[in-house]
C-alpha cells in the first residue's frame, strides 16, 4: 500500500525496466514518489503502470536519441507539475579489446553512457535552477573509476560520465541542484545476462589476454555479490537526506578495488613527484588558481 505524505518527490527515471532502474523506481512510488518511466521498451514496465496509475507515466524514450530529451522533461511537468529528480541508469555492457571493437560500436557505447545523460541533464536543468533544487543521480561503475582489458569502451563512456558529473556538480550547487555519481561493482541485475551484455568479435591475438575476462564476465549472471534492491534504498534515502555525496562507491568490490587504485595512484604520483617539477620553468611562481 503507497503512503502519500505531501512531500513526494517526482523522479525521472532511465533504463527502470529491470536492475537498478527498475528497483530505484518501485522504492520511490512505495514511499509515494511520482515517476516516470523512460524505458526503450514500454510493456516491460506496464505492471507498474497499471498497479500505480496515479503515481506512473511511461515514457518510450531510447537514451542515444538525444534529441528527444526535452520532450520527456517536458511530459513529466506536464503530468505532475516539476521534475526534483532525474537518475540516469540506462546502460549496456561491452567486452573486447579496443583492436576489437570498431568506431561504430565504440561510439554507440558513449552515446549511450554518455551523450544521452549530457542530453537529458541539459533539458531538466533550467527546471531544476527555476525551482532553485533537483538532483541529479548519474548510475556510473567501479568501471568509471577502475578499468582492465577488455571493458575499455564500456569504462570510456563511465570515466567520460564521472569527469562531466563532476564537474557540472560545481556549475549546478549554486542554484540548489545537486549531483551524484554512484559506482557500483556487480550486482544480481540483468547486466551480465547473455541477451543484454554484448561481445565484440574475438580475435585469437587476444584470446590469451581476455579469454578469462569473456568467460567471468559470460558467468556472472545470476552470481553477483551485491543486491539491487539494498542498493535502491540507499540511493533513495540519500537523495531524501539533507547530505549527498558526490561519488557513492556501492558493494564492497567497489570500495576494495578503487580504494587499491587510489593508493597505487598515489604511490607513483609521489614516486615520480621530482620528475614532474623538473618539467617546470624554475622561475615561474607557484600557481594561485582557486581550482
Amino acid at each position: 500500500m503507497t503512503s502519500r505524505s505531501g512531500s513526494e518527490r517526482r523522479w525521472i527515471i532511465t533504463g527502470a525496466s529491470a536492475g537498478f532502474g527498475r528497483a530505484i523506481a518501485e522504492r520511490a512510488i512505495e514511499q509515494g514518489d511520482d515517476v516516470v518511466l523512460a524505458v526503450r521498451r514500454t510493456r516491460s514496465v506496464a505492471d507498474l503502470a497499471a498497479a500505480h496509475r496515479d503515481q506512473v507515466l511511461v515514457a518510450e524514450f531510447d537514451v542515444r536519441d538525444t534529441g528527444r530529451a526535452e520532450d520527456v522533461v517536458r511530459s513529466a511537468i506536464d503530468r505532475f507539475g516539476r521534475v526534483d529528480v532525474l537518475v540516469n541508469n540506462a546502460g549496456r555492457g561491452v567486452v573486447g579489446a579496443a583492436e576489437e571493437i570498431g568506431e561504430e560500436d565504440l561510439r554507440a557505447s558513449l552515446e549511450l553512457h554518455l551523450l544521452g545523460p549530457a542530453a537529458l541533464v541539459r533539458a531538466a536543468l533550467p527546471y531544476f535552477r527555476g525551482q532553485g533544487s533537483g538532483t541529479i543521480v548519474q548510475m556510473s561503475s567501479q568501471r568509471g573509476r577502475v578499468s582492465f582489458p577488455g571493458v575499455g569502451a564500456y569504462s570510456a563512456g563511465k570515466f567520460a560520465l564521472d569527469g562531466w558529473s563532476e564537474a557540472l556538480a560545481g556549475e549546478v550547487a549554486p542554484f540548489g541542484v545537486r549531483v551524484m555519481i554512484v559506482e557500483p561493482s556487480r550486482f544480481r541485475t540483468s547486466f551480465n545476462a547473455p541477451d543484454v551484455l554484448w561481445f565484440a568479435g574475438s580475435s585469437p591475438a587476444y584470446a590469451g589476454v581476455l579469454e578469462a575476462v569473456r568467460d567471468d564476465m559470460a558467468g556472472a549472471d545470476g552470481l553477483q555479490e551485491g543486491d539491487p534492491v539494498r542498493a535502491a534504498q540507499i540511493i533513495v534515502d540519500l537523495v531524501a537526506g539533507d547530505e549527498l555525496p558526490l561519488r557513492l562507491p556501492l558493494g564492497r568490490e567497489a570500495v576494495e578495488r578503487i580504494g587499491r587504485s587510489y593508493r597505487r595512484s598515489l604511490d607513483e604520483l609521489e614516486h615520480r613527484a621530482p620528475t614532474a617539477h623538473a618539467a617546470d620553468f624554475p622561475e615561474a611562481a607557484a600557481p594561485a588558481r582557486p581550482i
